[in-house]
């Protein structure tokens, strides 16, 4: 039998070696790397992605794992940030008393009694956190000094917190002492500048709600305040005697939600008396 027809052979040509079927040729390993390392351009062999769960995706190519829902606005934030409103609303109040009319020089109660800021009010329910008589209340006393029948001695203005937080709860007081007339109308006078403040709403008006054994009229409206991405509904009380005068906001995390009808003005009207008792010292 005649041996089997060979391959043609071409110079130069390495001679290929027959593997059986199936089978790949080795691969001769990768150049090494620096100083011996292996080579770090090598890709380590694609690795399957683990089984899903039906209606689970895999995380996006670029490694980042999938969005959730956007987070919910933080009440305490949202408290945190109407807290300036309030603020703003107690001082145009009490600046609100200089439209009670001339001033008068006769007839002014003896001086006896002025205001204080303690370090806490409502029985320590509130701590001290800024004391603004320094900035806040000397627009006060540039408004009102001999613009009505009044002779001020000094303001006060202060920011408390519930335990010393003003995201659990705010209280804010601004007032002035000095010798008064005309006190009911004085009274009215600062609600009515209350609700001018910008973004104020009185959504009921304001009556006297004075606490039974009170030894001093208080009157208390509610009010809206609209800013930007909130909402708060909250109490808003005043007082004025014969030495002392002040408006009183107190607001809380139900204030977000709270309509008129929520709002308790009797006891509103309760920690407005409560306050003045803790704030009002004898003179001397």
């Amino acid at each position: 039998m005649p041996p089997p027809p060979q391959q043609p052979q071409y110079p130069n040509q390495p001679q290929q070696p027959q593997y059986p079927y199936g089978q790949q040729p080795p691969q001769p390993p990768p150049p090494p790397g620096p100083y011996g390392s292996p080579n770090p351009q090598q890709p380590y062999p694609p690795q399957p992605y683990p089984p899903q769960p039906y209606g689970q995706q895999p995380y996006p190519a670029w490694g980042m794992p999938p969005m959730g829902p956007p987070p919910k606005k933080s009440r305490v934030g949202l408290v945190v940030g109407i807290v300036g409103g309030v603020v703003g609303l107690v001082v145009l109040g009490v600046v609100g008393l200089a439209l009670i009319g001339l001033k008068v020089e006769h007839d002014f109660p003896a001086a006896e009694n002025k205001l204080t800021l303690p370090r806490t009010l409502l029985d320590q329910k509130y701590e001290l956190t800024e004391n603004l008589s320094d900035t806040e209340g000397q627009k006060i006393e540039d408004e009102v000094d001999g613009a009505w029948d009044a002779k001020v001695t000094d303001t006060v203005v202060g920011r408390y917190g519930v335990g010393g937080s003003a995201s659990r709860g705010t209280l804010v007081v601004s007032g002035l002492y000095g010798r008064f007339q005309n006190t009911a109308q004085g009274r009215t006078n600062m609600l009515k500048g209350a609700g001018k403040a910008d973004g104020v709403t009185v959504v009921e008006p304001a009556r006297d709600v004075t606490p039974s054994g009170a030894d001093t009229t208080i009157a208390c409206e509610v009010v809206t305040e609209k800013q930007p991405g909130v909402r708060a509904t909250y109490p808003v009380c005043a007082w004025a005697d014969g030495n002392t005068a002040a408006i009183v906001g107190e607001i809380g995390p139900s204030a977000l939600t709270a309509d008129a009808a929520d709002v308790d003005l009797d006891a509103a009207a309760r920690h407005t008396a409560q306050v003045r008792s803790e704030m009002v010292k004898p003179i001397g």
